[in-house]
C-alpha cells in the first residue's frame, strides 16, 4: 500500500512529534508499505521518511522544483517527481497514493488535508483519510469541524469521511 503522509517540513517541529513520526516511518516499512510524501528533510516529513529509509522501505517524493527555496530535500528517496506547481503536486499525491495520513503540520499540511477532504466530500475519490492526532495536536481542528457540522455548514455524515488515530497501531487498524 502507498501511504501518503502530510506533515510539517519545518526544522523547528517539536521532537515529541518527530520521534513518533520516525516510528511511523519504521512501521510503514516493516509492514511492507511505501511512503509518498513532499520530499522534505526536516520536521515530520524528514522524520517519517528517515524511519522508512532506515528500515529499507520505498519512498516516493513529489515536490515543485522551487520548493527547496524553503525546505531541504530528503536525499534518500527511491523515486522523485518534480512538478511545476503545488496543484500538480497535490494531484499526483492523490493519483499515486492509496491512503492519507495527516501528521502535525502547518499551512501546507492543512491545505493538503482540506484538499483531500473536499475531494472525498464531493465524491472525487474514496481513499481513506486518517488524521494522526499525536499528543492531541488536532483536537481543536476536530472540535471546529464538529461545530461546523452541528451548525449545518457541512452535510450530515460529512465527518464520516475521515478517521482520527491517536497511535500508530490505530492507524494500521484503520487502514486494514
Amino acid at each position: 500500500m502507498k501511504i501518503c503522509m502530510y506533515g510539517s517540513g519545518n526544522k523547528k517541529t517539536p521532537k515529541k512529534y518527530t520521534d513518533v513520526g520516525y516510528k511511523l516511518g519504521l512501521a510503514i516499512a516493516e509492514k511492507g508499505h511505501s511512503l509518498v510524501f513532499g520530499g522534505g528533510n526536516d520536521g515530520m516529513m524528514g522524520a517519517v521518511a528517515s524511519g522508512v529509509f532506515d528500515n529499507g522501505g520505498e519512498i516516493l517524493a513529489i515536490f515543485p522544483d522551487w520548493i527547496m527555496e524553503f525546505d531541504d530535500e530528503f536525499k534518500n528517496c527511491s523515486q522523485l517527481i518534480k512538478t511545476s506547481s503545488m496543484d500538480e503536486r497535490k494531484k499526483l499525491f492523490l493519483e499515486k497514493s492509496d491512503v492519507f495520513v495527516i501528521c502535525p503540520g502547518g499551512f501546507g499540511t492543512l491545505d493538503e488535508l482540506f484538499e483531500v477532504l473536499t475531494l472525498k466530500y464531493l465524491h472525487r475519490h474514496s481513499k481513506k483519510i486518517i488524521i494522526f492526532n499525536i499528543d492531541n495536536f488536532y483536537d481543536d481542528l476536530i472540535s471546529i469541524l464538529d461545530e461546523m457540522h452541528d451548525d449545518g455548514l457541512i452535510r450530515e455524515g460529512a465527518l464520516d469521511i475521515f478517521d482520527v488515530a491517536d497511535s500508530i497501531d490505530d492507524i494500521f487498524q484503520l487502514i486494514y
